[in-house]
């Protein structure tokens, strides 16, 4: 085990103003996931089009999303989605992007590629997610610190090591991508951790990050937690991406209580009522 919530978490600066307005209620943001593609593993195609884009954007406004996260480029945790050019996620994100950053929240963008990231910063976005945790593009780290921007810096790896302790490596990543944010200048106050339930990681991993989430806590950090709708909740009751709603919330409700501060999810509606119940639960005990 990296650590336990017994040991003191790190002190760090204040939290930039997004973060702590988003962090701020007793019970976790919700980010709703937009993705403007074709072939994303659970909604790939459905929102493909401007006019269905920003109605699922408006739909996870009223269902009571704190965040909205939008991508376009499949990142599927299994290995095999295409790369997409830095061109083509613009030219997907162009007609769509200031229409969401018009619905009032913050949005945050979904890209490993720091000129797309540039463009939608520029647009009006607020948060940068990087699921290779600002170790794939060179020029992320120094990009975000210039912008003065929130990052969500995730756990990746190429592939899956069935032999690896999961939580150490999670652990030994983190620790690198904070190395190259301190250098850049992004101020701790500025940055997520995210464990990256689904990738590079076995289904068993994936289910050992989330059991032992609290470990991470050491880092002194918000965690962001997304396990919607993920294959490892296929690998305890078989079940198409669609039909995941009731592993990813018991997914959910345990990583809020093991300490997540953000949970990013296809099912906003759900997940906002399960978070809030599941608080006004705890608060009685």
């Amino acid at each position: 085990m990296i650590a336990t919530t017994s040991r003191p978490a790190p002190s760090i600066p204040a939290h930039h103003p997004v973060l702590r307005a988003l962090l701020s209620a007793p019970y976790p943001a919700v980010m709703g996931v937009l993705n403007v593609t074709p072939d994303s593993f659970s909604d790939g195609g459905q929102f493909v089009t401007p006019e269905r884009a920003l109605a699922q954007a408006r739909r996870m406004v009223d269902e009571g999303a704190d965040i909205i996260d939008i991508g376009a480029e499949s990142t599927r945790p299994y290995g095999d989605a295409e790369p997409v050019p830095a061109e083509e996620e613009l030219k997907r994100l162009r007609p769509v992007l200031a229409e969401v950053v018009s619905l009032g929240i913050p949005v945050s963008i979904d890209s490993m590629k720091s000129q797309v990231v540039a463009w939608a910063l520029e647009a009006g976005a607020v948060i940068a997610n990087d699921v290779w945790g600002l170790q794939r593009d060179p020029g992320m780290a120094a990009l975000l610190a210039a912008h003065n921007s929130p990052v969500i810096v995730m756990h990746n790896r190429d592939r899956a090591d069935a032999g690896i302790d999961i939580m150490k490596d999670i652990a030994a990543f983190f620790s690198r991508s904070l190395e190259i944010a301190a250098k850049a200048g992004i101020p701790a106050g500025n940055i997520v951790l995210d464990p990256g339930i689904g990738f590079g990681k076995t289904q068993e991993q994936s289910i050992t990050a989330l059991a032992r989430l609290d470990e991470l806590l050491v880092f002194g950090l918000p965690l962001l937690v997304g396990a919607s709708r993920k294959s490892f909740i296929n690998s305890v009751v078989p079940s198409e991406p669609h039909q995941r709603l009731g592993g990813s919330i018991a997914a959910h409700v345990i990583a809020a209580k093991a300490g997540a501060r953000i949970i990013r999810t296809h099912d906003v509606l759900e997940t906002v009522q399960a978070l809030r119940v599941a608080g006004a639960i705890r608060d009685r005990q």
